[in-house]
């Protein structure tokens, strides 16, 4: 069930946007309303699955050198039978059943490229279903964030 964002959740998924760790109480000073009002809104925005709060990691800080876009070509299986499969890997972050050529498109991390082989032999080529599977190595990121949802924007 959607809800009507107005200005005041507008200002606060703001207020968060900028600080993910920001208190209610901190957001409430900063917007002049109460912390029971702040608390409040925010518990409604995510009870209506409008708003979710996650930390975001550094890649590299944890280690991970490689980043691969992969897609995959499925033959013989549903496709989203393999996408869970592929989805269940710890090194898939993003696993997506698109349309076009491929039918499956998949972000994945790995600490170096000593984990590249193993990686699609013995873990992507034992997955029963895929024909065939395109790595792209990520050379940089330009934009990685979560905030894209335009909340209220008007169409």
């Amino acid at each position: 069930m959607g809800i009507n964002f107005d200005a005041t959740d507008h200002a606060i998924v703001e207020r968060l946007r900028e600080n993910g760790r920001a208190t209610n109480q901190q957001i409430a000073n900063a917007l002049g309303l109460t912390a029971a009002t702040v608390s409040a809104r925010i518990r409604r925005m995510e009870e209506a699955d409008q708003l979710r709060v996650v930390a975001e990691s550094d890649f590299a800080a944890h280690g991970y050198d490689l980043l691969l876009r992969m897609t995959v070509e499925v033959a013989g299986r549903p496709a989203s039978d393999v996408a869970q499969e592929l989805a269940a890997l710890p090194e898939v972050f993003a696993a997506h059943l698109v349309t076009g050529r491929y039918d499956i498109d998949m972000l994945v991390a790995l600490h170096g490229t000593d984990e590249l082989g193993p990686f699609l032999l013995e873990k992507i080529g034992r997955i029963e279903g895929i024909h065939t599977v395109n790595p792209a190595i990520i050379i940089d990121i330009e934009k990685y964030q979560f905030d894209v949802v335009p909340i209220g924007v008007e169409n």
